[in-house]
């Protein structure tokens, strides 16, 4: 059967919380919303824990829900110039090399928290690429596939490079080619499906939009 097709604005109770746009504030989820009732952990590793959860929906029916806990990580659109800093990595999911931002995933402490991303993007930043920033904006904040994993990406703007002297390589488990391109061959790059990672268009399009609404130049470039 065919989903049941969503009231017009108009025709919904508001929603709890704050509203982004009109259209947003008149939404409501409690028809759509799944409670889970079973979790069950079927691996833990390193980074990623892997469960199968049993939820039930809104009309009283369970289901299985295939999902990996994921830290959260970060990328990082670094400007040098007219060029954006990329790396290229193979990807053994997708057993190809894939251009992409630079990129990572938080670390754990020592005390079980997460490290905070406005940290782990320098980090990342220094690792991959041998350059450091002496400016940083937060652009925002993503659910990479909230479909299977509440991995959460965070969006960062690097300006003002300069190369880490005493940099050495990426860490020794990681292989990658630093690459720099002018961000508009970049950003041409993804329109026309040469970039296939999706964090690195989101990315690479936000760059755009910036660049169009003259936010780049004072953006510490």
């Amino acid at each position: 059967a065919s989903p049941p097709l969503v009231p017009l604005p108009h025709q919904q109770q508001p929603a709890q919380g704050p509203a982004l746009s009109p259209y947003a504030a008149d939404m409501t989820d409690e028809h759509l919303r799944e409670t889970t009732v079973e979790r069950r952990v079927v691996h833990r590793g390193r980074f990623m824990t892997f469960r199968v959860d049993t939820i039930e929906d809104a009309g009283g029916k369970r289901h299985p829900r295939e999902i990996v806990e994921h830290p959260g990580a970060v990328a990082v659109i670094a400007i040098a110039g007219e060029d954006v800093l990329m790396v290229r990595q193979w990807r053994t999911p997708v057993e190809r090399a894939i251009l992409e931002l630079p990129a990572g995933t938080l670390d754990r402490l020592r005390d079980g928290t997460l490290e905070d991303p406005d940290l782990a993007a320098p980090r990342e930043l220094a690792e991959e690429t041998g350059y450091r920033a002496a400016s940083w904006r937060k652009l925002g904040r993503f659910w990479t596939a909230p479909g299977f994993t509440d991995e959460e990406m965070h969006l960062y703007l690097a300006t003002a490079l300069e190369p880490v002297s005493e940099y050495r390589g990426p860490d020794a488990d990681e292989y990658l080619d630093l690459v720099r391109i002018p961000w508009r061959e970049a950003v041409a790059m993804a329109d026309d499906g040469q970039i296939e990672d999706a964090k690195t268009i989101v990315g690479l399009f936000w760059l755009e939009r910036m660049a169009e609404a003259g936010e780049l130049g004072r953006a510490g470039g």
